[in-house]
C-alpha cells in the first residue's frame, strides 16, 4: 500500500485520532485501510481495493452496505426532520418502530426506552431494575446485587463494565465499579469449575453455581444478567442448549429479574430474531442496539415488561419518574433505518437466509476443526468463533506475545476479507444478507489466513 492515496490519509489519522481497542504503538507501523464506499457485503478503500466486510462493520450491517430500501428512508425522513427531541414531543417513526419490536420481542416485553448504543441501553436496564425494587409493591430496597457471569461483556460505560467479566478489558476499572457476584459461564474447552465434561451436561455444574448463588444472597438479588445463548466478547463462546431456559426458572425461582443483553445476539445473528427465541424465553428487561438500524446509524433500546413500567407511575413528576435520558433519544433519521431494516426482516426473509448458510458455514468449520493449529470452532447461527491454540491436543493457548490472532486477521485482509480477532479467536461475523458463494469465498479465505498465520504457509 505503499505511495497510495491512502498514505496521506493515514498520516492525518494518525497525528489526531485515538481509535477504540487500539494499541496505536502497533497501529503507527500499520498499513490499514482507509475505507471509501460499501456495497452490499463489500468495502472499498481509496484505491478501490475490494474487501468482503466479514465482521459486519463490528457485528452492524445486517442488509448490507448502501440498502437501497433504508437509503430511501433516511432520506425521506431528511426531507420532514432530522431530529426532534422525544422529552415532551414524540415522533411517528419512534412511535411506529417502538411498536415494531414489541410486536417481535419476546412475549411479555411491553414497554420500549430508546437510547443511542448497547452499553448505555444495558445502564438503563440495571436503573431499571435497581429502582423497581425500591418502587415495587411491596418494595424490596435490600435488592442490590446482580450476578454476571464470568467472561461477560456488556458495554464500556461505568455500570456496563461492573457487569463485565474480561479481565483485559475490565480489570484496570475494577476501583471505579460497583461489586456484583460472578457466577461460571459454560466454557467447556476451558471449564470454570475444572469438571470433566461427562460429569456435566446442558451447563449443569454452572447452573449448580447459579442456584447456590441464588440461594446464598437470597433476597438482596435484584437480578441476573446474561448474554443469552452466546458471550460474543469472550470469544462466541456458545451455551448448551437448555442454559437460557434454566436460567429463566431460576430467576422465577428466587423471584429476581431476568436481564437479557442482545445488542450483539439480536436480530438475527442466532438465526433468531432474539437469542431468547431459540428457547421460547422472555426475559423481564431485554438491550438490544447494533443491528437495529440495520447498521446504518447509532440507536438502542431497553424493553421492559408492563409491570415494570408501572412500579414508575406516580402522582408527581419528582416521585417515582426513571430520570434517565440521552439528547438523540429516538433520533427519527435513525428510527427511520430501524424501520426500514425491520421491514426488510420480513420481504426477503433474512431469517431464512441465515438459517441456510449457518448449514452451510458448519460444514466449512468442520474442515477448518482438522487443521493444525485450531483448537475449537464455535457458531451460533452467523456468530462464528475460530480459536487458535499452540496444542490443540492439551487446548494449550498461544502466548499472548505472538499475537496469534492479530497475524490471522492480518493475513486476511491481504486477501481482501476484513476480520477481527478476540484475543487468538479468530471471528467471523457476516452481515445477515451474504449469499452462498460470498460466505464460502470468506470461509476459503481464512482457512488460508489461518494456515498462513499458524503454519507459516501462504
Amino acid at each position: 500500500m505503499k505511495n497510495s492515496k491512502s498514505d496521506d490519509w493515514r498520516l492525518r489519522d494518525r497525528a489526531v485520532l485515538w481509535h477504540p481497542f487500539t494499541q496505536h504503538a502497533l497501529w503507527e507501523s500499520e498499513d490499514f485501510p482507509v475505507i471509501e464506499s460499501g456495497e452490499g457485503v463489500y468495502l472499498f478503500d481509496l484505491e478501490g481495493r475490494k474487501y468482503l466486510d466479514g465482521v459486519s462493520s463490528l457485528w452492524l450491517n445486517v442488509h448490507g452496505h448502501r440498502k437501497p430500501e433504508i437509503d430511501a428512508a433516511i432520506k425521506d425522513q431528511l426531507g420532514r426532520v432530522a431530529h426532534s427531541t422525544f422529552l415532551g414531543l414524540s415522533h411517528r417513526p419512534g412511535i411506529r418502530l417502538a411498536e415494531r419490536l414489541i410486536e417481535i420481542a419476546p412475549p411479555g416485553l411491553a414497554r420500549v426506552f430508546f437510547s443511542d448504543d448497547g452499553s448505555t441501553a444495558m445502564e438503563i436496564a440495571l436503573k431499571m431494575a435497581y429502582q423497581f425494587w425500591r418502587q415495587a409493591e411491596p418494595d424490596s430496597p435490600e435488592r442490590t446485587i446482580f450476578i454476571r457471569f464470568t467472561n461477560a461483556y456488556h458495554g464500556d460505560t461505568i455500570g456496563s463494565v461492573s457487569l463485565g467479566g474480561i479481565e483485559a478489558f475490565h480489570a484496570a476499572y475494577r476501583p471505579l465499579l460497583f461489586p456484583a457476584v460472578s457466577a461460571p459461564a459454560p466454557y467447556c474447552r476451558r471449564c470454570p469449575l475444572k469438571e470433566a465434561m461427562r460429569e456435566c451436561t446442558a451447563g449443569s455444574g454452572c447452573l449448580a453455581e447459579l442456584d447456590r448463588l441464588l440461594s446464598e444472597h437470597g433476597e438482596r438479588v435484584a437480578g441476573v444478567v446474561i448474554e443469552p445463548r452466546v458471550q460474543g466478547a469472550a470469544g462466541m463462546v456458545i451455551q448448551p442448549a437448555g442454559f437460557i431456559r434454566r436460567v429463566r426458572e431460576l430467576c422465577d425461582q428466587y423471584h429476581v429479574l431476568m436481564i437479557a443483553d442482545e445488542v450483539a445476539t439480536g436480530f438475527g445473528r442466532t438465526g433468531y430474531m432474539f437469542a431468547c427465541d431459540s428457547e421460547e424465553t422472555s426475559p423481564d428487561l431485554m438491550a438490544v442496539g447494533k443491528g437495529l438500524s440495520g447498521g446504518y446509524l447509532p440507536i438502542a433500546a431497553t424493553l421492559a415488561r408492563e409491570e415494570i413500567f408501572e412500579a414508575f407511575l406516580g402522582p408527581r413528576h419528582h416521585t417515582r419518574t426513571f430520570f434517565h435520558g440521552h439528547s438523540y433519544t429516538a433520533n427519527p433519521l435513525a428510527a427511520a433505518a430501524a424501520n426500514a431494516s425491520l421491514e426488510l426482516f420480513e420481504k426477503e426473509k433474512t431469517l431464512d437466509n441465515v438459517r441456510a448458510r449457518t448449514v452451510e458455514a458448519a460444514a466449512w468449520l468442520e474442515r477448518l476443526q482438522g487443521m493444525a493449529h485450531v483448537g475449537e470452532t464455535r457458531a451460533a447461527g452467523l456468530m462464528i468463533g475460530i480459536e487458535l491454540e499452540e496444542d490443540p491436543n492439551s487446548a494449550l493457548p498461544y502466548d499472548p506475545d505472538r499475537m496469534m490472532g492479530r497475524k490471522a486477521v492480518q493475513a486476511a485482509r491481504k486477501r481482501g476479507l476484513i476480520l477481527r480477532p478476540l484475543s487468538d479467536v479468530v471471528i467471523l461475523m457476516p452481515p445477515l444478507c451474504v449469499s452462498r458463494d460470498e460466505l464460502a469465498m470468506m470461509m476459503k479465505i481464512t482457512r488460508e489466513a489461518i494456515r498462513e498465520a499458524t503454519e507459516g504457509e501462504g
